[in-house]
């Protein structure tokens, strides 16, 4: 066992929209990354995946709204529901993923991870 300080974690990296895997406990994967700008409009076909803000805020954009998360605040997006990350400041996130989770789903762009960086 390892205790983990996720503030000197997030201390590591300066880049945005690249998570990094911190830990992970069956078959879940616990990701950091901090987040600035727009993301992209994307899905996770098989995956729940779980938002939780540590610091700052963002909104996520659906088909039908906006779900503006806050600093303490978590929201978990079921499989196959299209999404788009928005943080006008930069925010600190922490995800909670299958480590099977492909970074943006089938869509693949500039931003996409296809490898994640465990620190």
């Amino acid at each position: 066992m390892k205790v983990v300080n996720v503030a000197e974690k997030f201390d590591l990296f300066q880049d945005h929209w690249h998570p990094r895997v911190i830990g992970s406990l069956n078959g879940q994967d616990v990701k950091i990354a901090k987040v600035q700008g727009e993301f992209l409009w994307h899905n996770h076909k098989e995956e729940d995946e779980l938002f939780y803000i540590i610091k700052g805020s963002l909104d996520i954009h659906f088909e039908d709204g906006v779900k503006r998360l806050k600093q303490g605040d978590m929201l978990i997006i079921p499989r196959g529901v299209e999404h788009k990350p928005v943080a006008q400041e930069e925010c600190w996130i922490m995800l909670f993923e299958p480590g099977s989770t492909k970074h943006t789903g089938e869509v693949v762009d500039e931003k996409t991870v296809t490898e994640y960086q465990k620190i």
